[in-house]
């Protein structure tokens, strides 16, 4: 059987990029809720968006240090949101919302330590990005995933510079369980470009079928 890698797409912020991202077969859609983003976006106005997708993509909402009411209110106004916890968030923090969620580690100053990893073991997935730890992603730039080839944890979501022109090449290297863009698909800070979503999508697809 092939493998399959997931594929979310991030920093949503238009409806027409959403539904566009629905044609094509993404797996999940992140939005920002940070102000300091140039990608955030209100909960009221992505849940106006969520609203309209399918339901089994998966909606992915981003934090970084947020405030317990901050997080509340995304989640109620999108009750299937599952969280992504961006910032230097405890594991007991993380879990006191009581639903599956996602840790996203920076690795700029090298890889979290099993026993960091250990900690958040009710995480339903790793996000390993190329920013320094406890910033937001969205920098545009990879970091060495060799050092991910022996070391990867499982359901590794790799982030960080991926574009349609080398994500095959991420995808044959570390095999993680999904791939998370942003930067590599956009015109512009929160509007996806369409020519390099369908370039993206089809990257990663082909990756399973060429030899590396």
């Amino acid at each position: 059987m092939q493998p399959h890698t997931r594929i979310k797409i991030c920093g949503i912020t238009r409806l027409e990029d959403a539904l566009y991202a629905e044609q094509l077969g993404v797996d999940a859609l992140g939005f920002v809720f940070c102000a300091a983003s140039k990608r955030a976006i209100l909960p009221v106005a992505a849940a106006d968006i969520a609203a309209q997708l399918p339901p089994y993509m998966v909606r992915v909402g981003l934090f970084l240090n947020a405030n317990e009411a901050e997080v509340h209110q995304a989640l109620e106004a999108i009750p299937n949101l599952l969280p992504q916890f961006h910032g230097t968030e405890s594991a007991q923090w993380c879990d006191a919302f009581n639903r599956p969620y996602v840790k996203a580690l920076g690795v700029a100053d090298g890889l979290p330590t099993p026993t960091v990893l250990a900690q958040y073991k009710n995480a339903q997935g790793f996000l390993f990005d190329s920013h320094g730890p406890g910033e937001l992603g969205g920098t545009g730039h990879a970091f060495d995933w060799a050092k991910l080839e022996q070391s990867a944890p499982a359901r590794l979501i790799l982030a960080g510079g991926l574009y349609p022109e080398n994500v095959a090449q991420a995808v044959r290297q570390v095999r993680p369980y999904a791939v998370d863009v942003s930067t590599g698909v956009e015109q512009a800070k929160g509007v996806k470009d369409a020519t390099k979503m369908q370039l993206f999508v089809n990257a990663v697809r082909q990756a399973h079928k060429s030899p590396a």
